[in-house]
């Protein structure tokens, strides 16, 4: 059976004829309450989407993790690749060549970064074989020299599945004439878009054995060996169980240390959006304590007849701290809800605002990610509803505290 604390204090929340106003200040609490919440629980899910849908691109043609050398080069890399497969942890690996080179047609030239691979290991460990808009990558043949080329690239250069383009390499060659770049002609086999400026503009590809060869290097040496992971995020781990299996002399590396200024920069926007935000639940929880405020001063007759009737200052704090908090959990309760359904449904409704403005958000010429993401993960969600109840209970103390120190003689004086 609820007690008669419960019960005053939920009859407090009501709307009252003699003041209405309170009743008004509190519903603003409570709306503040609610929309604070549903914009946090909002921001917070379109930055995880857009971490989400940037880390997939990214890893979508970088690698999980990275195995080279010291001295920049490897020679064993078929042993090390069968020792590092075996590991629990890694789904596949793959041998690759990377060399800085310079893309010339007509009278067009751009600086690349040349990766040579093993077409059918490289669809292992990346996802250029979904991300070709033209040809396939299995095309690249050994001796073909063969090249596949990002979209952006391929627009610049204004070259198609079939042209010929020139790719200069920077290690030149001693001639009677001084030392001279050298110059191989590749054939265009596929372009790819990643949606991803840096790759999509300045990345090529071509034959492990082709990049051997114009790299001037051995058979069995390469630069070293993308691995994918069954848990991108067991990443450091596993570079640390590797390191105590290989051989010294080698290099390890992650995702998470590659591309640590991409993330680490949306990591810091998302808490200070998050920040800023909260301070909307922060405004309506001291609304609740000017709500409660004004509740005490009007009801300090009612107090002083509970105090006569038995009550103890402790009954009455409690009478006050369930009203604030039935305003604070019920505004907790409406933002949940109002921030879950925004959150699993904002795509749907960006495009539906786009479709009746006739506007675009995001534009594809400008942003490579032209829908709005959303992840709503569930210990953000839950740091948010205990944040807001925080608040709402600490606010609802010190009002609580002058209504039990009511003297009931003071109050009834004019009764």
């Amino acid at each position: 059976m609820a007690s008669y604390e419960f019960m005053i204090g939920l009859r407090y929340t009501r709307a009252k004829r003699r003041n209405h106003f309170i009743s008004f200040i509190s519903l603003i609490s409570l709306l503040g309450m609610t929309l604070g919440m549903t914009a946090l629980i909002t921001v917070m899910s379109v930055m995880n989407g857009f971490h989400k849908e940037v880390r997939a691109r990214i890893l979508g043609v970088a690698s999980h993790a990275q195995i080279s050398s010291y001295e920049g080069s490897l020679y064993d890399w078929e042993k090390i690749g069968e020792i590092v497969v075996r590991n629990p942890r890694v789904a596949a690996a793959a041998p690759y060549i990377d060399a800085q080179g310079m893309l010339s047609h007509g009278n067009m030239v751009h600086g690349v970064m040349v990766r040579g691979i093993l077409p059918t290991d490289e669809n292992k460990v990346a996802d250029f074989g979904d991300k070709m808009i033209m040809g396939k990558l299995d095309q690249l043949v050994p001796g073909g020299f063969g090249i596949v080329i990002g979209q952006e690239l391929a627009r610049n250069l204004n070259v198609f599945p079939g042209d010929k383009i020139v790719l200069i390499s920077p290690q030149g060659q001693i001639t009677p004439a001084g030392i001279l770049p050298r110059l191989k002609q590749f054939t265009v086999t596929g372009i790819f878009e990643v949606g991803h400026f840096e790759y999509d503009s300045g990345l090529a590809l071509i034959h492990l054995s082709d990049a051997q060869k114009l790299y001037r290097m051995a058979p069995n040496q390469v630069s070293g060996v993308r691995l994918k992971l069954h848990d991108m995020f067991e990443a450091p781990q596993l570079i640390q169980e590797l390191a105590e299996v290989l051989p010294a002399d080698l290099y390890f590396t992650d995702w998470t240390q590659q591309h640590s200024n991409y993330f680490r920069a949306i990591q810091i926007e998302k808490r200070m959006l998050s920040l800023i935000l909260a301070l909307i639940i922060a405004v309506a929880a001291f609304n609740i304590v000017s709500t409660l405020v004004m509740a005490v001063t009007d009801k300090q007759s009612d107090i002083a007849i509970l105090r006569t009737l038995g009550a103890s200052s402790g009954s009455i704090m409690k009478i006050f701290i369930i009203q604030g908090a039935l305003i604070g959990i019920l505004g907790t309760l409406l933002g949940l809800l109002g921030g879950m359904l925004l959150a699993y449904n904002v795509g749907d409704i960006v495009a539906f605002i786009e479709h009746v403005s006739n506007t675009q958000f995001l534009s594809q010429e400008v942003y490579y990610i032209s829908k709005i993401p959303s992840d709503p993960q569930l210990p953000d969600i839950l740091v948010v509803a205990v944040v807001s109840l925080v608040l709402t209970l600490l606010a609802t103390l010190y009002p609580s505290y002058r209504a039990s120190k009511v003297n009931p003689a003071e109050a009834l004086r004019y009764e």
